[in-house]
């Protein structure tokens, strides 16, 4: 995997909206903490554009995101919002320039689809809190996206809320993200082959029937076959119908996984929850699980400007 260029003080920071309309207000806390950090902050022009939910029409954010992918100057960039329109703008969108200079493009949610298609480059990505909402969330939260910023040495560890059922150890590149985007890019070019890797999936706001659905889909599309390894994040604020279903996603996972041998890490510290940790999307991972304790470990950084690892 190619990994883009660690972050020194002094270097610029962008912040734009593929997705959902967001005001400059809202972003001040994240502007302030990348201020603390030693880097410099530049605005795209979505941040305060508005086109009924989107920050901007489709031109104008395939536009913005296109400055900030071919600008030199700036070494991350930061979707400030999530909600949806990522994947209308995704093939306007020109790789070229990234792939011979890549950065860091951090974001969780809707980003799914950036992640999902810049992993097809084989470049490294960070599955990481947007600006809006950051501080509502834990420390950990945004420190874990400057520790890997500024390529500090990084793991997750935490011990289970319930006895994990599937344990294990397995290594594999890291992939995923929300399950709601991975579902609906099945069949296209974006969509990630996930033979020999880890897998990490996480959800907002979805009638459990439905996260069934997406589930029976991802394994239709042959996603478990050859998983060394599944990593569920937060099931957040889930709804059922007056008839309920009969089920948690918990419950359906491990149905659906009962024939794999791979372990599986549930409640782990990362999606739609307050503690919203890092994720090194593409980075080889170890990930560890036993009855009561889970792992991720990140491979050593390396002391390089970059290159292929």
């Amino acid at each position: 995997m190619i990994r883009p260029s660690y972050l020194e003080k002094g270097n610029i920071v962008a912040i734009v909206s593929t997705a959902r309309k967001v005001s400059k207000k809202e972003l001040e806390p994240a502007m302030s903490q990348l201020k603390q950090w030693g880097l410099h902050v530049i605005l795209g022009k979505t941040i305060g554009a508005e086109d009924h939910q989107f920050a901007g029409n489709d031109e104008l954010r395939v536009a913005d995101f296109q400055e900030a992918l071919d600008d030199p100057n700036v070494k991350a960039i930061w979707c400030a919002k999530g909600g949806y329109g990522t994947v209308r703008i995704i093939d306007q969108l020109n790789f070229s320039e990234f792939k011979k200079n890549p950065k860091w493009i951090i974001g969780y949610s809707d980003i799914t689809v950036l992640h999902s298609h810049i992993h097809i480059f084989g470049v490294e990505t960070l599955h990481a809190q947007m600006p809006v909402g950051i501080a509502t969330k834990t420390e950990a939260s945004s420190v874990s996206i400057k520790q890997v910023l500024f390529g500090e040495s990084y793991s997750i560890s935490y011990v289970s809320k319930n006895p994990n059922i599937k344990s294990g150890s397995a290594k594999g590149n890291l992939v995923g993200g929300n399950l709601s985007i991975l579902y609906s890019l099945c069949g296209s070019s974006s969509a990630i082959n996930t033979d020999g890797k880890i897998l990490f999936i996480e959800d907002l706001d979805e009638y459990l029937y439905h996260i069934d659905r997406m589930l029976q889909n991802l394994k239709r599309n042959g996603m478990f076959d050859k998983l060394s390894g599944l990593i569920v994040g937060g099931m957040s604020e889930m709804n059922d119908n007056t008839v309920p279903f009969g089920k948690t996603p918990k419950e359906m996972i491990l149905e659906i996984c009962e024939e794999y041998d791979f372990p599986i890490a549930f409640n782990f510290p990362a999606g739609h929850v307050q503690d919203n940790q890092a994720l090194i999307m593409g980075r080889e991972v170890k990930l560890i699980v036993d009855e009561t304790n889970v792992k991720l470990k990140f491979n050593i950084p390396f002391d390089s400007s970059q290159g292929i690892v």
